[in-house]
């Protein structure tokens, strides 16, 4: 299927590895140009550059900066124009629990999971609207819905980001730019993976076979299995490309099932 993206232009956050390295790819595969963001220059162009060998014929470049250091992120802003396609993928995660997460780790969770897309949209949504025509999509997660124990900062910023996209699509009313959400479940990103490697050692247990048992011991899972990067990276080209025209103000769901509940 032709998603139409030829002639578009992407900017991903978050995106030298995992779930926005994979949109990353997935979107240059479809004709469009992508800009891809990470906090260390060296990280980003080794990104660009595996990205220039699994997609030869793709037009990609890449962005250093920080979403937790306010300059960096005037600088990206600065850098920014003319985008298309907004993907609001970058994020921080990790298990703690609740009476040791700080008021500075809370503060450094916002700004980097959902003032990153607070800020990139409200650069860049005008200009869509000017134009006639955009998408802006936030990569959330079902935390967010059912928000874990063991993370509830986490889960906090991504029912904040579940606000606001769906906030944002309002201001979309009668134009032909969209802002939805996917809901993301568990996935086996980069960062996973080395968490699983970590565990396994420490374990001593093969890493295949923890990931399988992990995955298995996720009750609520239709997919009893991890979710692959490239799976949520499918569903993030359909929803940023014009085929996706009718769909606005949505939480889709790509969670392999473990949300009990109907959105």
């Amino acid at each position: 299927m032709d998603l139409e993206l030829s002639g578009k232009t992407a900017f991903v956050s978050g995106s030298t590895q995992g779930i926005g390295y994979a949109i990353a790819e997935a979107l240059l595969e479809e004709g469009a140009s992508v800009v891809i963001n990470g906090r260390d220059d060296d990280r980003v162009q080794a990104a660009v550059a595996a990205l220039q060998v699994a997609v030869p014929d793709g037009s990609v470049s890449g962005i250093a900066a920080d979403f937790a250091d306010q300059e960096h992120v005037q600088g990206l802003l600065t850098a920014l124009t003319e985008v298309d396609i907004l993907v609001n993928n970058v994020g921080l995660f990790e298990v703690a629990p609740f009476a040791q997460v700080t008021d500075a780790d809370w503060q450094r969770y916002f700004d980097v999971n959902v003032m990153s897309g607070v800020r990139l949209s409200r650069h860049l949504l005008p200009e869509m609207l000017a134009k006639g025509w955009g998408r802006i999509l936030f990569i959330g997660s079902e935390s967010g819905v059912n928000v874990p124990a063991d993370m509830v900062h986490y889960g906090a910023t991504k029912a904040a980001m579940l606000a606001l996209g769906n906030g944002l699509a309002k201001l979309t009313r009668g134009t032909a730019v969209t802002v939805n959400t996917i809901l993301g479940g568990p996935t086996y990103s980069d960062g996973v993976a080395d968490a699983v490697a970590q565990l396994s050692e420490a374990q001593q247990v093969p890493p295949h076979a923890l990931k399988e048992a992990i995955a298995a011991g996720n009750q609520t899972s239709l997919l009893q299995r991890f979710i692959e990067p490239a799976e949520i990276a499918r569903l993030a080209a359909y929803l940023a490309s014009p085929l996706s025209s009718a769909t606005n103000g949505a939480a889709v769901r790509a969670d392999g099932g473990v949300l009990t509940a109907m959105l």
